[in-house]
């Protein structure tokens, strides 16, 4: 048997200690037993290396010369029983020589299959091989990697009286921002979710209905806790109070109000710096928010139970989410290879401009992060997906002396009050909204007309101060507000 000199790439593993992809067993006279654990993990997560005869601290004590064959021979013959490892894997170990010292190199690819070890399903997480057999939304979360399923695709048994017919429409002329004669114009509501592939046969339950990423998009807030329960965006503003926070929103409802909200929530303890590109006066602030919150909502991983957040603090921006990895490590612009996630959500997102294409939203960060601040923020990917933006300490900085009853009244708009409209919305669309709210209930104030718009009290008295056919009648708690249809 010839001995073969080690490569160099085999020995910077070795040097680097075990990871998600890399582990040592002694095995110095018989293979550990928990070895066909590490191949399991190792093959339903993303393939990786195991070195026999190498401690855990990564120090090479090497094989026994005698037994060497013997096992090589008790591992292949292992993993070649379907009693054992099912599916049968097919790996070949080597052997190398280090300083004199015998070792055996086993390479494990990845499976397109899940794969059991004596009946028990293994999965890899940072250094550690854990038994998730008896952990279903584990175990559900494998499948879906393996079959390149999506859990958003998942059809429940909820029609079109269970979704919110305003957020339909308001979506459907969302699209007039990037094409004045978008197809769902012309469809009805239920054509529009067919299109957009939120109605779908499920065909081994014979049934056809509404997906989870349509009930998500559109659904009531109680038909969305009914199917997923865990589903929510924890927003954090932490700069004074670092133990806990200083202000907090809980967002449980849609996506498409769930970003107005989160929106609205960035710009609110966020300063506006002021920014020029070329000649045109830019919002570096609005644009990173844009990416970094829509990639929150439409990449999080929906069958996790882990609360995604928007976390301010003072030198940066943190945002967190369950993920069905495709990797592991800080991500590089230059060579990253976009994934889509949950491809029906995205499509909804960029149709009504909170989005565009795959791989746009990293490269619109980078940019607006260089603008903001002059650093680069992080896209770190795992179980967890992280992106952390670095601001400047003026971005969350407070101005002079703020008396509390001139704070904009934004600051206290209750967290459980859905948004109706974009924060962006057009200034001509945000006063045929206002008219619409006063025709309907002339006693409405203008607090209350803030708080569906999400903006603060002062902008909606802006709004009305230009407009000519309203007025107040009366003053205080006993006005109201009238329409003047014919003003000449």
């Amino acid at each position: 048997m010839s001995n073969l000199t080690i490569p160099k790439f085999l020995l910077e593993l070795i040097n680097g200690g075990e990871s998600i992809s890399v582990e040592f067993k002694e095995s110095h006279k018989s293979i550990n037993k928990d070895v066909y654990d590490t191949v399991c993990s190792f093959s339903n997560r993303n393939g990786g290396h195991i070195f026999l005869g190498v401690k855990n601290n990564g120090e090479i004590i090497g094989i026994d010369d005698d037994c060497v064959d013997k096992v090589k021979k008790q591992f292949v013959d292992t993993i070649n029983n379907e009693s054992k490892m099912y599916p049968p894997l097919y790996l070949t170990p080597v052997m190398y020589e280090v300083d004199g010292k015998k070792i055996l190199y086993i390479y494990v690819p990845e499976s397109n299959e899940v794969c059991r070890c004596s009946g028990r399903i293994w999965d890899r997480n940072e250094d550690a091989d854990i038994d998730i057999t008896n952990h279903s939304a584990e175990v559900f979360r494998l499948y879906s990697r393996k079959s390149g399923s999506y859990f958003v695709n998942k059809v429940t048994r909820f029609g079109m009286e269970d979704l919110r017919p305003d957020l339909i429409e308001r979506a459907r002329r969302m699209t007039r921002y990037r094409d004045q004669n978008h197809p769902w114009f012309s469809m009805s509501d239920e054509e529009m979710l067919r299109s957009a592939n939120l109605i779908l046969k499920d065909d081994y339950e014979q049934i056809e209905g509404i997906t989870y990423a349509g009930i998500l998009l559109f659904g009531k807030d109680s038909t969305i806790m009914s199917i997923l329960p865990q589903h929510k965006t924890d927003a954090i503003f932490r700069v004074v109070n670092t133990d806990r926070y200083d202000d907090r929103d809980v967002v449980i409802t849609n996506l498409i109000e769930s970003y107005d909200r989160l929106m609205a929530f960035g710009k609110k303890h966020l300063n506006d710096t002021f920014h020029l590109e070329g000649i045109q006066s830019i919002s570096a602030r609005d644009h990173i928010l844009r990416e970094i919150i829509s990639n929150l909502l439409v990449h999080r991983d929906f069958s996790s139970s882990y609360v995604p957040k928007l976390i301010i603090e003072k030198d940066k921006i943190v945002t967190e989410n369950g993920n069905l990895t495709h990797g592991y490590g800080a991500l590089d612009p230059a060579s990253f290879e976009p994934v889509s996630k949950n491809p029906p959500i995205a499509k909804v997102f960029r149709e009504i401009g909170l989005a565009d294409e795959l791989g746009s939203g990293m490269r619109n960060t980078y940019k607006y992060t260089k603008i903001y601040s002059g650093q680069d923020p992080q896209f770190i990917e795992g179980d967890v997906f992280r992106i952390t933006v670095p601001i400047p300490d003026i971005a969350t900085a407070t101005v002079g002396p703020v008396a509390q009853s001139e704070v904009d009244d934004t600051r206290n708009v209750p967290h459980d009050v859905p948004h109706d409209v974009p924060h962006d919305v057009p200034h001509d669309e945000a006063k045929e909204l206002i008219i619409k709210m006063i025709s309907e209930n002339p006693k409405i104030t203008r607090k209350e007309i803030g708080e569906k718009l999400g903006i603060s009290y002062k902008t909606v008295g802006r709004k009305i101060s230009e407009m000519d056919n309203i007025a107040y009648v009366g003053s205080g708690n006993n006005g109201y507000w009238k329409i003047i249809s014919d003003k000449k």
